[in-house]
């Protein structure tokens, strides 16, 4: 107990010496603990909610987000109470040289560390009440929330994020004092020098891991098996890139638990011209690196992240778009589409004009709500639900919906549907253990019993159409005609002419489909900005932190460096050189992120989205990996090359002995 009583001045020196570190690691837990408490409220308050019709899931988003924001914070929040115990090794090496015990000096650390993560936790949930209703307008104002969707505050979301805040803050400072606890008093000042042994077996392991469960993701999501399918919105290539965001975390995590052994090779890669220029300050820049591996890695870090999600998500949109796109203009057979421009269904005399015209082939659908639809004498399977989870919308049809689409039947024949039949998706099919030739119950919206004989299994799941297809003669009461598909030889204007001023419009088929893919492809774009903007912001500003505390952390090196005749623009030129050789690290290792996921997502989408005939092209997002990487450099220069200009002024001799 005396050892620690013995410890509380030299804790308060460093709590007045080190501010700076202790106000960022501070920043960095509370606005870590502001994102996750606001998405966890977000969360929370989306049980129930509905989506807008044509809008992304609203919970499942809002999921994506907290755990976004979570990961994010996860590996920010750590890396920065890492770095911060790793900027003492001075204090700690003086310690143990004069009898400090592990044990003191890992109480001493934790200690510093507990106060200032219980104090950032409470800021960081009240700075999270005020942004969540923020995030919730701007659903509301992107169509992702219905009108009227607003945060309700919690108390178990923000309890879960101070809570996890305060864990990983420990664990990172924990983690750190254990390395500096085990320095022998004897190497201890050596120790101060030079990073050793900065890749454990435990980090290899879970690099290792994460990689093994990258992999397994990826097969999962390509194999997709029926626990997975038996929800909708998984089935649905639409959601696809929501998914594919779960292994493209698992990327950016092996790289990111692996980047203490990437680092060194890169840092010498990058400065290997550094001999033939002149001056010392790349020199001196190259040395420093090497010599602080975890003050890099720790700098580099959310650099790498942003690049890196950037990157991987902005690379999977454009792929999935991209995808999609060409699998609707393959797949869609007619000339022209009719939808109606008042009224619920289309009228009947702008069809009899349109059946009127030379070579025309016309197919009509209305849509038709099943409550459940299953197979009465079909014995339990195990993993397989008996019926549909939730109602789910069909397509009655009156006429060959194969003039329309290119569809291709795995099973049976679509030649066959007519009368009491039904023709559903593979993967629905797959799901409930159906085959062709089953008699399934179908239970309509309205309360009506229909039964229904499986005539075809369509292969490929489209984005345009529901899962489940019947004859309209099958169906009681087909309900309003809501779209029609035409082909005919005739013009734009005959077919205009022929819906005779009716409340209808007829689109040539490429325009419908692009006008399609713009819709979708709008709410992709909403959904991972609203995944990915709370987390990134984060990790910008965690740049800015942590290229602060690096800076703080250097006032000695840059006093050495005046006092052994250095110039300040000299001083300055080694801070630039090396914030941009951290950058250009970073950036290096969010381009092996982006490639591994640009990877995976071709191989998903040749898998989940296009037919075997069709193949997806290999393309990175050049112009967004450039961005990121412009972005974080301005950042990074600004947050160090200032700090370092202000410190400089002061003379040499104050700041080596630390009187500032």
């Amino acid at each position: 107990m005396n050892g620690f009583r013995l410890l509380l001045p030299v804790a308060a020196v460093s709590l007045r010496r080190r501010w700076p570190a202790f106000v960022g690691s501070f920043v960095a837990l509370a606005l870590g603990v502001a994102v996750m408490s606001a998405a966890g409220v977000l969360l929370n308050t989306t049980m129930g909610e509905d989506s807008l019709p044509g809008a992304p899931s609203l919970h499942k988003l809002v999921g994506f987000m907290a755990a976004m924001a979570g990961f994010v914070s996860v590996f920010v929040v750590s890396s920065t109470f890492a770095f911060a115990v790793a900027q003492r090794r001075q204090e700690t090496a003086m310690l143990r040289a004069v009898g400090a015990t592990p044990r003191q000096v890992r109480a001493l650390v934790l200690g510093e560390a507990l106060v200032v993560a219980v104090a950032a936790s409470l800021a960081g949930c009240t700075l999270g009440l005020a942004v969540a209703p923020a995030i919730a307008a701007w659903l509301v104002d992107q169509g992702a929330a219905p009108s009227g969707f607003h945060a309700e505050p919690a108390v178990l979301p923000l309890l879960l994020a101070a809570s996890g805040g305060l864990l990983v803050a420990l664990l990172g400072a924990y983690a750190a004092s254990r390395r500096a606890g085990r320095v022998r008093p004897v190497e201890a000042l050596d120790e101060v020098a030079v990073d050793r042994k900065v890749m454990p077996v435990v980090r290899w392991v879970a690099s290792v891991l994460f990689l093994g469960v990258f992999a397994y993701t990826l097969r999962t999501f390509i194999s997709m098996p029926a626990s997975m399918l038996a929800d909708p919105q998984s089935r649905d290539p639409e959601t696809t890139p929501q998914w594919a965001l779960l292994f493209d975390v698992m990327a950016v995590l092996a790289v990111v638990l692996v980047a203490p052994v990437l680092v060194p090779p890169l840092v010498r890669l990058f400065t290997a011209p550094v001999p033939l220029l002149p001056g010392a300050a790349g020199l001196i820049a190259r040395q420093n690196a090497l010599a602080a591996i975890r003050r890099t890695v720790s700098t580099a870090t959310p650099v790498f992240l942003v690049i890196g999600l950037a990157g991987s998500v902005v690379g999977g949109t454009v792929a999935f778009g991209d995808a999609m796109a060409a699998q609707g203009r393959a797949a869609l057979k007619a000339g022209y589409v009719i939808e109606p421009t008042g009224g619920p269904g289309l009228p009947a005399d702008a069809l009899r004009g349109l059946a009127a015209l030379p070579d025309a082939r016309l197919t009509t659908a209305s849509t038709v709500r099943f409550d459940g639809l299953a197979a009465p004498d079909q014995q339990p399977v195990p993993g397989h639900p008996a019926d549909l989870p939730i109602p789910e919308d069909g397509l009655a049809v009156d006429g060959d919906l194969r003039t329309a689409w290119n569809l291709t039947a795995e099973a049976g024949s679509l030649d066959d549907l007519h009368g009491r039949t039904v023709a559903v998706s593979g993967d629905m099919a797959r799901v409930f253990g159906w085959h062709v030739g089953d008699t399934l119950d179908a239970r309509l919206a309205d309360g009506t019993r229909v039964p229904l004989r499986l005539v075809a299994q369509v292969g490929r799941l489209l984005p345009h159409l529901p899962e489940i297809v019947v004859p309209r003669e099958a169906v009681p009461d087909g309900g309003a005609v809501t779209v029609a598909y035409l082909g005919t030889g005739a013009g734009p204007g005959q077919v205009t002419a022929a819906l005779g001023g009716s409340a209808a419009r007829a689109t040539a088929g490429p325009d419908w489909i692009g006008a399609h893919n713009d819709r979708t492809s709008r709410n992709g774009w909403i959904t991972m900005l609203a995944i990915l903007g709370p987390a990134l912001l984060y990790a910008l500003i965690a740049i800015v932190n942590t290229m602060m505390m690096s800076t703080g952390d250097r006032l000695r090196d840059f006093a050495t460096l005046r006092l052994t005749g250095g110039t300040r623009r000299q001083v300055l030129r080694v801070v630039a050189a090396e914030t941009v050789l951290v950058v250009a690290t970073a950036a290096a290792l969010g381009l092996v992120v982006t490639l591994l996921t640009q990877y995976a997502t071709v191989l998903l989408i040749e898998n989940r989205v296009l037919d075997p005939a069709q193949s997806a092209a290999f393309e990175l997002p050049w112009g967004t990996l450039a961005g990121a990487t412009a972005v974080c450099l301005v950042l990074a220069m600004v947050s160090s090359l200032v700090p370092a200009r202000l410190a400089l002024r002061i003379r040499p001799l104050d700041l080596a002995s630390g009187r500032q």
